[in-house]
């Protein structure tokens, strides 16, 4: 008897399936191979040898990481398509589409009308390694997840496009409170949007869909969330057993169609076989030798701090805690600084248990012999921490890391922090935080960073970072992102690179991304020269020892360097207290109760997704509102908006029933500055126009199938959505012009529309299906020229809907007239804003960006977390008008780019206005004026605050920088006022 063996080697995971002549499955196998593959394979195939040696069998490989062992070994390899295909036709006939998902490959393979794949790329954010990642981050392990996730009541938005995105979302969540099995159910479904976003790029998933791969096979509900999501009814939606061995099925099916071997003659090809090793770029050593090492640790071992014994002391005692995004850290003091305890461990989520046993604790370690006499908190979770057990201050954790490293450095004009997912930079001048920079949504630059790639390679964090220290050839990895470096590290791997040195090339890439990536450092020189670094990061030798050689000079690491953020909002408590602490007693923490409960917030349109949690007495802390209405608080004061005032200013076009019918009008892109012109001119033409509903999450995700792209910013994929509430509104008429032009402000060089603004029209005609069963009109209109708009407009209206061309003439003025309105009604709001700002002392936020940024669902909120800190917000087309238009080094054809450059110079010119600019992710044309903008508010002596904003929908990162920037506007203003 012959046996046919299907080898399926994967990112992660080692597959085998044995068949008989009979096509039985008679062996199979599923292993991950912790990135030794070859050896995994032989292990597995070793395990059987003593029933199959002196067999004949056929082989054949397959999978992302088999095609190196095939070559290796010399053993035949099949496409990992082919092989699926071959497994469901055979055993799965008449089926329409496969959805497959592998430890960091995702693919989905459309069989009905030809045979057609679309795989993820360099992104693993729908894959098991993202599930892994998610698990971590939940503190359960992985075959928990499904168990959790059946539990749930809630499905919150995460971002799916990558880990680190679902991490921006996750961790805050967390931090505040949300109950595990709602967010290991919001996981999964963030898998499934990504799979239909991103991998389907606008083919819609139907009919008879196969569902193939580990996750898929081990993870019950995830396959629920699929079945909802894609709408599929039972018999239309297919589980083989053997899930998880499929693409290893269809490779065994596959080897019969090769030679036979004797199979011991297979296991020594893999047990022999050499690995291919090519030539990687190397780096020099991080240490050449213990004595250089010896050295290095002497030197750094200086920045200690005093310490007390807390079971002899008597007397006053400050508390700090820092509860950051991934560790919680407490800290208590004396008065003269002097560490009396100290705590460092991962929150894992639980961090108002921890805080509370770490009190409990204390209390009974303090005894009547010391009193705390003040307490502050900082991190993502500072307003639950505070909220639950009474804590006296809150304080950001730019100002709690200043506090800390001045006590170290005196000097200290440069600060370096990188935490679990943060990295954050801030200049000091004049005794005083002058500006901040943090990482986007982004932790490429952190420690979570190093823990991901520890993990996979099976090491823990503080082992695996001591291998690189005295690696003899580190791997240049670069500095790219966590998935990325996926690929870069298993290249490495392949070629040859041993485990130390891929340690040490992670640790050198780390501090790369934080210095040209976050702090983009042209030298030494403009970072200063008393750098005190810190942050749980940097107990990593290795990252320190590569900080230093990149930059070539010495720095002060504390021996606290994790603690920094505790010991300095400790420090601050000390400093600001009033001897008095309002912590919770010792005796009012054994009556304490917390309890967290989820609801949805129905007081607006944006139905906030609530954490409520209770504790005892009835004290609430409530979570994810975008503003005070859900806690029962007014705002003191409604100070001005634009962003809120010109959304409400759109959304009060109002539709005039028409004899002409109703005409559709996608609410999105241009259309949120174009909007008073459009509505205009079919209103005057007699049409009824129709605009397409407020954006939501719901929205997007109602057109997330016919997306064709998943790099292309947030707001054009929400484009795809409006388009189908207009269809499912019964609009049998849709206007949505291209226009390569934007009217013509005179103030650059040209006046284009990004690509994405002026096409999107015709991408939309080419991924929509449904739009081929309306009249979708896309013209191709300037509005900078109106005598040749009006001639266009004319001949247009006259041909599709034969208005006479007199009609078109008139409304066309009309269209113009009411645009030049809502633009001074604008600006007249904007003065008013600033005559407000002026007359109460407030400082004044110009928020720049695109005019589809006052969308709430593209900015999340942004504009009321800034109010709600007393911040007067104006927008950029307000205040462009009235500083000449700067000279600029890039080329200057955008007329949404030149407004960004004259408000940045006009902030320059207001001692109560600074700069936040907005930016989409997927907006390639920004990363030309975040650059330039930063350049011309730092010139005029101004901070630069950049919010990236995207899928990610917590303002957790958002709220310390704005937090952060004005702490830092404070102390200049402190500094100009007592000198």
């Amino acid at each position: 008897m012959s046996y046919s063996i299907g080898i399926d080697i994967g990112s992660t995971t080692v597959k085998v399936v044995v068949l008989n002549e009979k096509q039985d499955i008679v062996f199979q196998s599923y292993q991950r191979h912790f990135s030794r593959v070859r050896e995994k394979t032989s292990e597995v195939l070793a395990s059987i040898a003593d029933t199959y040696n002196g067999e004949e069998v056929h082989i054949a490989v397959t999978g992302s990481a088999g095609l190196g062992v095939a070559k290796a070994c010399g053993l035949e390899f099949v496409q990992e398509v082919f092989a699926t295909a071959g497994a469901v036709e055979r055993y799965l006939p008449e089926t329409d589409a496969v959805i497959e998902l592998g430890g960091e490959d995702a693919k989905i393979i459309f069989l009905t009308g030809g045979l057609e794949e679309r795989m993820n790329g360099s992104c693993a954010g729908g894959t098991g390694a993202f599930i892994d990642q998610m698990a971590t981050l939940l503190g359960v392990r992985t075959e928990d997840m499904d168990a959790l996730a059946a539990k749930h009541e809630k499905i919150y938005a995460i971002a799916s496009r990558c880990g680190v995105f679902a991490k921006s979302d996750i961790q805050p969540l967390l931090n505040q409170g949300a109950r595990r099995e709602d967010i290991a159910a919001s996981v999964f479904q963030a898998v499934v949007e990504q799979t239909v976003a991103g991998l389907a790029q606008g083919r819609k998933i139907e009919g008879r869909v196969a569902f193939l791969g580990g996750p898929l096979s081990f993870f019950s509900t995830l396959r629920e969330r699929f079945v909802k999501t894609l709408h599929l009814s039972p018999e239309n939606a297919l589980f083989p057993k053997e899930a998880a061995y499929f693409v290893a099925l269809g490779a065994a099916l596959y080897a019969q169609k090769f030679d036979v071997m004797p199979f011991d003659l297979l296991l020594k090809k893999l047990q022999t076989a050499k690995s291919l090793r090519s030539t990687t770029h190397v780096l020099e050593p991080l240490f050449r030798s213990q004595a250089e090492y010896a050295q290095f640790a002497e030197r750094h071992s200086t920045s200690k701090v005093e310490e007390a014994d807390l079971s002899a002391y008597r007397g006053k005692a400050y508390l700090g805690i820092d509860a950051g995004s991934t560790t919680l850290k407490v800290a208590l003091i004396t008065g003269k600084g002097e560490l009396l305890y100290s705590f460092y461990a991962p929150s894992r989520g639980n961090t108002v248990d921890i805080v509370k046993a770490q009190l409990e604790k204390i209390y009974d370690l303090c005894g009547d012999r010391v009193r705390i006499a003040g307490s502050a908190v900082t991190g993502y979770g500072e307003d639950l921490i505070r909220s639950a057990f009474g804590v006296d201050f809150g304080l950001v954790e730019t100002v709690a890391h200043f506090y800390a490293a001045r006590h170290f450095e005196p000097q200290v004009d440069f600060i370096l922090d990188i935490g679990g997912q943060d990295v954050k930079c801030f200049k000091i001048r004049g005794g005083a935080v002058d500006s901040i920079m943090l990482n986007e949504a982004c932790s490429s630059g952190c420690g979570s960073f190093i823990e991901t790639f520890a993990m996979a390679l099976g090491y823990t964090v503080a082992d695996f970072a001591k291998l690189g220290l005295f690696a003899e050839h580190p791997v240049d990895l670069g500095s790219r992102c966590t998935v990325f470096m996926n690929s870069s590290v298993k290249q490495a791997q392949k070629d040859g690179a041993g485990v130390d040195d891929i340690s040490a090339g992670i640790s050198m890439s780390v501090v790369k991304n934080a210095l040209y990536k976050v702090i983009r450092a042209a030298d030494a020189k403009s970072l200063g020269s008393h750098i005190v670094v810190q942050g749980g990061t940097f107990y990593n030798d290795a990252v320190l020892r590569a900080f230093e050689k990149e930059m070539g000079l010495e720095v002060t690491r504390p021996a606290i360097s994790g603690l920094m953020g505790a010991y300095g909002a400790a420090l601050f408590a000390q400093e600001q207290g009033s001897g008095v602490s309002n912590l919770l007693s010792a005796e009012a923490l054994s009556a304490f109760t917390h309890e967290t409960r989820t609801a949805t917030c129905g007081l607006c349109t944006n139905h906030c997704t609530l954490t409520i949690n209770v504790f005892d007495n009835g004290r609430r802390f409530i979570s994810g509102n975008r503003c005070d209405r859900p806690t029962g608080h007014k705002t003191v004061e409604e100070l001005p908006d634009m962003f809120q005032y010109k959304y409400d200013k759109l959304m009060s076009y109002q539709p005039v029933a028409g004899p002409r019918g109703k005409i559709g009008l996608p609410m999105v892109l241009n259309m949120y500055e174009n909007l008073p012109f459009w509505h205009t001119l079919l209103t005057e033409l007699e049409f009824e126009v129709v605009r397409s509903p407020a954006s939501s999450r719901a929205l997007y995700t109602q057109g997330q199938y016919t997306i064709p792209s998943d790099t292309v910013c947030y707001p054009a994929k929400l484009v795809h959505g409006h388009m189908e509430a207009l269809l499912d509104a019964g609009v049998d008429t849709i206007f949505y012009p291209c226009m390569s032009y934007n009217f013509d402000e005179s103030r650059s060089d040209n006046h284009y529309n990004c690509p994405v603004v002026a096409y999107y029209p015709e991408l939309i005609a080419a991924n929509v299906d449904r739009l081929h069963s309306v009249r979708y009109l896309t013209p191709y209109f300037g509005l900078d020229r109106p005598r040749d708009f009006k001639k266009r407009a004319a001949a247009f209206f006259k041909k599709e809907f034969d208005v006479p061309e007199r009609e078109t003439r008139k409304a066309v003025d009309a269209a113009y007239a009411a645009y030049r309105d809502y633009e001074d009604d604008i600006k007249a709001y904007g003065a008013r804003a600033l005559d407000f700002a002026r007359a109460h002392g407030k400082y004044v936020i110009v928020l720049a960006g695109r005019p589809y940024h006052v969308d709430p669902e593209i900015n999340h909120g942004i504009n009321r977390l800034i109010s709600s800190y007393g911040l007067v917000i104006v927008t950029e087309d307000a205040v462009a008008d009235y500083v000449e238009a700067p000279r600029v080094k890039v080329l200057n054809q955008w007329t949404y780019h030149a407004r960004l450059y004259a408000a940045a110079k006009y902030v320059t010119t207001r001692p109560e206005a600074q700069l936040v600019q907005l930016v989409s992710f997927g907006c390639g044309i920004d990363a030309i004026t975040t650059d330039e903008v930063r350049s011309i508010c730092e010139e005029g002596s101004k901070l630069y605050t950049q919010i990236k904003i995207d899928e990610i929908d917590n303002l957790g990162a958002v709220k310390i920088r704005i937090r952060s920037l004005l702490a830092a506007m404070e102390s200049r203003n402190k500094e100009k006022n007592y000198g």
